[in-house]
């Protein structure tokens, strides 16, 4: 169907919205104009929030700047969000309890002394050790630096003397939450919420 500029560009990614217009994933370019073409959703113009069919997000594109695909006939914009026209659920999910996982939860940075450190000076605390039947859980486990581990031992943080920064939590599932900080679209501000930007994450 496409003749590309660049391959790279059907790779990059498009926020998809519900029918309530709140985030339910994020997919590649690719998909995205694929969807639009069928039908099944419609582009969101970034500059004024309204929705277009393939045909007008063509001829609106034939007429705007930006990073473009060429099909044989047509330039047509890379859409940065499109909103289904069907669909009104939301995703479910829960993140996994991974040690990857944990140190973008806690963002590299010790839970109890507030320095941010690289991984290799930091180590995974349980609050309640294993050793008093504490288990490796959301709830349970925070970074935390050599110093602040070597001094906490065996106890819990109040026996050690320690306060915690943040209650240790599961963290809210969103799927963009799997977009590097460096490949969202401004225009995404709107639909995502700030504190999800706070980790930069693989892409």
């Amino acid at each position: 169907m496409y003749e590309l500029d660049s391959a790279a560009l059907l790779d990059e990614r498009t926020l998809v919205l519900n029918r309530s217009w709140a985030v339910v994933s994020v997919t590649t370019v690719r998909r995205a104009l694929g969807m639009v073409y069928r039908r099944v959703a419609r582009v969101i113009a970034p500059e004024t929030y309204e929705t277009h069919d393939f045909d007008s997000w063509a001829t609106l594109s034939s007429a705007r700047g930006g990073p473009c695909v060429r099909t044989v006939s047509l330039r047509i914009r890379v859409p940065e969000a499109v909103v289904l026209l069907r669909y009104d659920g939301l995703p479910q999910a829960r993140v996994p309890f991974s040690r990857k996982n944990l140190f973008r939860r806690d963002n590299f940075t010790c839970q109890y002394c507030g320095h941010r450190r690289p991984a290799e000076d930091l180590s995974i605390d349980h609050l309640v050790p294993r050793a008093r039947g504490g288990r490796s859980s959301w709830e349970n486990c925070v970074l935390a630096c050599l110093e602040c581990n070597l001094r906490k031992g065996d106890g819990t943080p109040e026996e050690a003397g320690l306060r915690l920064i943040r209650k240790p939590s599961r963290p809210r599932w969103a799927p963009y939450l799997s977009v590097a900080v460096g490949r969202r679209k401004a225009s995404w501000d709107r639909f995502v919420s700030e504190r999800y930007w706070n980790v930069e994450l693989e892409p």
